[in-house]
């Protein structure tokens, strides 16, 4: 019987690199994001290179009635979620806290730990009915260690964390998985969008080292996935070689 994997923010990064290597391994996936456009052109490359199935379900996570709306229009045949990858997430700005521009807080609190509890309670009940589910949630290694002007992004990565073990224990009597995944340095359009599309400043980030690539993770996250059904990775922190934790990089002279 052909799997279904939800992942969220997958028009870019970690989402659209989640997206592929499920399909590649013959999942169908209901892909979201905000940008139609890039939803439209990943569901025909699936579709036309994997030959499984794709249903595009576009909505603003941090939009309680949308995801709610969108969840409960799905067809009955695509109910059936056997994974759910929360990705959707974003940093915004790096500023000391007294500097901090509150709008871009509440985007980032409104996004990385409100639509994650959103899609989740939208989606942990259809996995109850059917006594099997996995939710993979994708946190940060800020999510372990605070860096320096990184105060709010990192307050709501540790809150990811939390969730996951919580999410951990109130799903176990319903045979329900449930793992976080934590990259470190990984380049994506997450700088970019950190920096208010300064592409010079986000490429610095990056310099000197190898970063993670989006598909790394997108394997670990599918690694996550295909375990034997009584095998859970409850947490796993992922990063390029050159770093050790959230400060700690090697990088080479540039």
């Amino acid at each position: 019987m052909i799997k279904t994997a939800f992942i969220t923010g997958a028009t870019s990064g970690f989402g659209r690199a989640t997206a592929l290597v499920f399909a590649t391994n013959g999942y169908n996936v209901i892909l979201n994001g905000r940008r139609q456009d890039r939803l439209r052109e990943l569901a025909a490359y699936i579709e036309e290179k994997h030959g499984v199935k794709t249903l595009i379900s576009a909505f603003d996570v941090r939009d309680k009635k949308a995801v709610n709306d969108s969840i409960n229009a799905l067809p009955e045949e695509w109910k059936a979620i056997d994974v759910l990858v929360n990705n959707a997430g974003l940093a915004l700005g790096l500023t000391d806290i007294q500097d901090g521009d509150t709008e871009l807080w509440d985007t980032m609190i409104d996004t990385n730990v409100k639509g994650l509890l959103y899609m989740t309670r939208a989606i942990a009940p259809l996995m109850i009915i059917r006594k099997q589910g996995h939710i993979i949630n994708i946190g940060s290694i800020a999510g372990k260690e605070v860096y320096p002007k990184g105060n709010v992004y990192c307050a709501t990565k540790h809150a990811v964390d939390a969730l996951n073990k919580a999410m951990r224990i109130d799903l176990l009597p319903h045979n329900i998985k449930v793992t976080a995944v934590n990259p470190g340095l990984a380049e994506t359009e997450f700088s970019i969008v950190r920096f208010s599309g300064d592409e010079e400043r986000a490429k610095k980030v990056y310099e000197g080292f190898t970063s993670l690539a989006p598909e790394d993770v997108a394997e670990v996250i599918w690694f996550a996935a295909s375990r034997s059904a009584h095998v859970n990775l409850n947490d796993i922190i992922i990063t390029p070689t050159a770093q050790a934790n959230s400060r700690d990089v090697v990088r080479e002279a540039v």
